[in-house]
């Protein structure tokens, strides 16, 4: 039926080159193998009319070709290496992105949530003498965000009056403009009230009330632990790492200096992360390599869906991230990301050592039970006993 195809059509969709491989070469390879044997078993004794020795050779031959070996060890391989992934907290969805895991080439991260912590803490508000003020404006505009700054600024004020805003509207990687009490009020980033930011280390919140700039808070927000030697391991690789951010270029800069990112974009809008992530699909388009994008929220799923490797951060991302994403760190470390990729050369080479393995010994066996060098005994461990010597290297993995 049609269901049933697209269900197959989505679960080969998951499997790996390796797999598909396997699975094609053993459905073209096992009628020729079996007609090879009934050549051999026939043509030959019908020449010669020495029938038991031509029958023996035959069934020799067929024991030996069993493709027993492949088709079991190489998926048993990759169902050790996504089990070995997940006691680390790291579920990914399907062997092909373990595949794809070996080949990346680029890392993408999103800054917030990601390789900070999100929980922004007000540094100042200024000018002082108005804080109540600002800090009370802003958290009308921010109470229904989910946004860490967002949530940051709510916690920060007293009280948040809502029943005379009007017109309420929120502005696409800006923020946010309302009405009340007659005054047009816009609260959010420097692009949304025309300023240059000044301050590298903090994140600024501007509160601009008709045309008057009232004031600002400041925000700051820390790298997680551990994401510098990640940063840095993925660097080692010589995997390059990026950065999209939607903060002001001088914030982006000093945290993308701090954890040692080769390169960042910033003040980003949603769309833009989307755009410039098929910029850099379109550089290794017709290449091995991949492209993986890490993020945890909302306004990251069309990302994480469009890239080669989609990674969430899934202890605090949303569930539109996680859904998306075709690996999932529960923990939110980005250090995971270093043993997933880890887990997935490990796998590829015990995979890659199956494959040699398994066909060096059948071809090899193969000729000499044709010409009767080898006995029914040599084409049971060619069959049998190369199948458990694979699987035991596949358990290598969990290790």
């Amino acid at each position: 039926s049609s269901a049933a195809s697209d269900v197959y059509k989505r679960q080969s969709s998951q499997k790996s080159k390796a797999e598909n491989f396997i699975t094609k070469f053993a459905k073209y390879y096992t009628p020729i193998v079996v007609c090879i044997a009934l050549a051999l078993a026939i043509i030959p004794s019908i020449i010669t009319k020495e029938w038991s020795v031509w029958i023996y050779r035959a069934l020799s031959f067929l024991v030996v070709s069993c493709p027993c070996a492949l088709v079991i060890s190489i998926p048993l391989s990759f169902f050790a290496g996504i089990g070995a992934s997940s006691r680390y907290g790291i579920l990914i969805k399907g062997s092909n992105y373990l595949e794809k895991l070996n080949k990346a080439n680029i890392f993408v991260f999103d800054k917030t949530g990601t390789l900070t912590k999100g929980n922004f803490v007000v540094t100042k508000i200024t000018p002082i003498e108005r804080k109540e003020e600002i800090i009370s404006l802003a958290a009308i505009a921010e109470q229904n965000s989910n946004h860490p700054i967002a949530k940051s600024i709510v916690r920060n004020a007293k009280n948040v009056e809502t029943k005379k805003v009007e017109n309420y509207e929120e502005i696409t990687g800006k923020g946010i403009k309302y009405n009340i009490d007659e005054k047009t009020v816009l609260v959010g980033n420097s692009s949304l009230v025309g300023k240059e930011d000044e301050i590298a280390e903090s994140t600024k919140i501007y509160l601009k009330i008709d045309e008057e700039l009232v004031g600002a808070i400041l925000l700051k927000d820390e790298a997680k632990h551990g994401t510098k030697e990640a940063i840095q391991a993925l660097n080692s690789r010589g995997i390059v790492t990026k950065m999209f951010t939607g903060d002001n270029k001088k914030a982006a800069k000093q945290i993308a200096e701090e954890l040692g990112i080769s390169e960042f974009e910033a003040e980003m809008l949603p769309d833009q992360k989307y755009s410039e992530l098929e910029k850099e699909l379109e550089k290794y388009k017709g290449t091995n390599g991949k492209v993986a994008f890490v993020g945890d929220g909302i306004n990251d799923a069309p990302v994480l869906a469009l890239s080669d490797i989609g990674i969430a951060m899934g202890g605090l991302g949303s569930d539109a991230a996680i859904e998306a994403a075709d690996i999932v760190i529960m923990t939110d470390e980005p250090s995971k990301v270093n043993k997933a990729i880890k887990i997935s050369k490990k796998t590829m080479r015990i995979v890659k050592q199956n494959i040699i393995f398994a066909i060096s010994i059948k071809a090899l066996v193969l000729i000499l039970s044709a010409v009767g060098i080898t006995t029914m005994w040599e084409a049971v461990f060619a069959d049998v006993g190369v199948s458990v010597i694979a699987v035991l290297n596949a358990f290598r993995i969990l290790k």
